[in-house]
């Protein structure tokens, strides 16, 4: 018996391969997969990462062959802000929804040490809106708008030797979070000999920092050598234009100059054709993969640790969610009752610092009170006696004028007298 089962053990975990006698039909699964997605439809979101008027509108416009109705931004914007645009583009008989993001006031702000925070908060976001959506009972992923960014689009000012503070500091920050391809913008104000030292100073940088930027995959055997060559190019140097130049016999997408034109899709003038074949027709799909397998995925892993969940060893006990949930809403209830009984005990004591603080001021008023009453009785007393005062002061008074006004009667009626005597 002990046999026979490590038999079926060993037996279950080899597998066998099997000649088939006749055409069975699951080769048509390739197929199949296609004829699902071509009617489901296709979602890319991409995000513009640079400053203010460094051209990120028009390499969008460039990059579709279409014009994205966009407003200019201002250099004066209080803090960095992002605004994400959704479009739905027809291809032959492939349907894309299109979501283009923009920072709006990206390195305008005096202070730069918050320029990267609102990025990282959308990015997180999105994460979060499908984090919900998967733990969600009753789950709608089929019909759900992935808002999640596949890629992030870094545009670099060619105004310098190497790559500002803030280019770096950004992009050590959005790495773990999103495929980052830097571009050169506006690659027609430098030298072809400058750009060349240009590349090889910023990846320098890029490396000795840190900075992980996506490369292109190699693989799988069919892309593995363009994707090989291309990565030698990055970052890309990049020129967008939607005017139509005419330039000998053809109609093309250029920049007019005094002294000439930059052709967009000429791979001797920029690397514009380099980037729409690495993102839009080669590696799109493994965007995507990258973004679910790998950023989301670390996401979603930090996001359940923090709550509590974690896996278990192979040889342990099996991991039970509602076990798990039941352990943590149990230890919330604890943490919850302790801070309501330490906000009550706080109340209390506030309570009583209030009651003492009132028969202080009760004390306090008892004693002015008497003291008032005390001054009071003896502003009654000297007003008492002030009165008596008067009193005397006025029969005084009274007397001298009577006094007076009898020896002035006297003296006429003497002198009244004498005159009698005379005659």
């Amino acid at each position: 018996g002990e046999g026979l089962e490590g038999e079926r053990v060993s037996g279950a975990r080899e597998k066998r391969s099997l000649e088939l006698g006749g055409h069975v039909g699951f080769d048509s699964l390739p197929d199949q997969l296609v004829s699902k997605s071509v009617a489901q439809g296709f979602c890319f979101n991409i995000l513009c990462v640079g400053e203010t008027g460094i051209g990120k509108s028009t390499l969008m416009n460039t990059l579709f062959n279409t014009i994205f109705e966009n407003e200019e931004a201002s250099h004066y914007e209080n803090e960095v802000q992002l605004r994400p645009q959704t479009f739905e583009l027809h291809e032959s008989n492939v349907n894309l929804k299109l979501t283009v993001v923009h920072t709006v006031g990206f390195g305008d702000q005096i202070n730069k040490e918050e320029s990267y925070k609102p990025i990282i908060q959308y990015i997180d976001a999105q994460f979060e809106n499908y984090l919900e959506e998967e733990l969600k009972i009753k789950r709608s992923l089929f019909s759900y708008h992935d808002t999640r960014i596949h890629i992030c689009l870094y545009f670099i000012a060619p105004t310098g030797h190497s790559l500002k503070s803030l280019d770096l500091v950004t992009m050590k920050k959005l790495d773990s979070k999103v495929n980052i391809i830097p571009v050169i913008a506006k690659a027609d104000t430098v030298s072809r000999s400058e750009l060349d030292k240009l590349k090889i100073k910023i990846m320098s940088e890029l490396v000795s920092n840190g900075v992980q930027i996506y490369n292109f995959p190699t693989e799988d055997e069919a892309v593995a050598e363009i994707n090989a060559s291309m990565n030698t190019y990055l970052p890309f140097a990049v020129i967008g234009s939607t005017e139509d130049v005419k330039v000998g016999n053809k109609m093309v997408k250029a920049r007019l100059y005094p002294w000439g034109s930059v052709q967009v899709e000429n791979e001797n003038h920029c690397d514009f054709v380099k980037l729409r074949e690495m993102l839009l027709r080669v590696n799109m799909e493994d965007l995507r993969e990258q973004t679910h397998a790998r950023h989301y995925e670390l996401y979603r892993r930090c996001k359940l640790e923090e709550m509590g969940f974690k896996d278990t060893d192979p040889d342990s006990k099996s991991f039970s969610l509602q076990e798990t949930y039941e352990a943590k809403r149990k230890e919330f209830l604890l943490e919850l009752q302790r801070k309501e009984e330490e906000m009550r005990q706080m109340f209390v004591n506030k309570v009583k610092e209030t009651e003492a603080e009132l028969k202080e001021k009760k004390k306090r008023f008892e004693q002015l009170k008497r003291l008032h009453h005390e001054e009071k009785k003896n502003l009654e007393e000297k007003r008492r006696e002030l009165e008596e005062e008067m009193n005397a002061f006025n029969r005084r008074k009274v007397a001298a004028d009577t006094l007076m006004g009898q020896g002035l009667q006297g003296g006429s009626q003497a002198l009244k007298k004498d005159k009698d005597k005379k005659k």
